[in-house]
C-alpha cells in the first residue's frame, strides 16, 4: 500500500504534509503535490495534516489511477521537504468540483 494524493490538492497545496513526512516523498507541481508511491512507507503520518483531505491510503483497485499519476508526476517534478508559499486562496478552493479538468497544472513546482 501507499498514500496517495488526490484532485482535492489542486489549488490548495497546503503543505503541512511534507513537514511531517519522514522519508521526504513529496514533490512539488506548481499547484499541487504528489507523493512518490516507491518512497513512501505507508506511515499514515500525512493524511491527518492534509486540511483539504487531499491524501488517502491506496487501498482498492480504483485507486490504481491516482496511484499512476503520483508516480508519474513524482518523476517530474522536483522534490519538497519543507513548507513553501502556500496558495493565498487555498481555503477558498476546497472543495471545488472537477479541479483535475479545470485547474490542475503539468509544471513542476517553485523547488525545481
Amino acid at each position: 500500500m501507499t498514500y496517495i494524493v488526490t484532485e482535492q490538492c489542486i489549488a490548495c497545496k497546503h503543505m503541512d504534509c511534507v513537514e511531517v513526512c519522514p522519508v521526504d516523498c513529496f514533490y512539488e507541481g506548481e499547484n499541487m503535490l504528489v507523493i512518490h508511491p516507491d518512497e513512501c512507507i505507508d506511515c499514515g503520518v500525512c493524511e491527518p495534516e492534509c486540511p483539504a483531505d487531499a491524501i488517502r491510503p491506496a487501498l482498492s483497485a480504483d485507486d490504481d489511477d491516482w496511484v499512476a499519476f503520483n508516480a508519474k508526476y513524482a518523476r517530474l517534478w522536483p522534490n519538497i521537504t519543507e513548507i513553501g508559499e502556500v496558495p493565498a486562496n487555498a481555503n477558498e478552493m476546497q472543495g471545488v468540483p472537477d479541479k483535475l479538468k479545470t485547474l490542475f497544472s503539468e509544471k513542476p513546482g517553485a523547488g525545481s
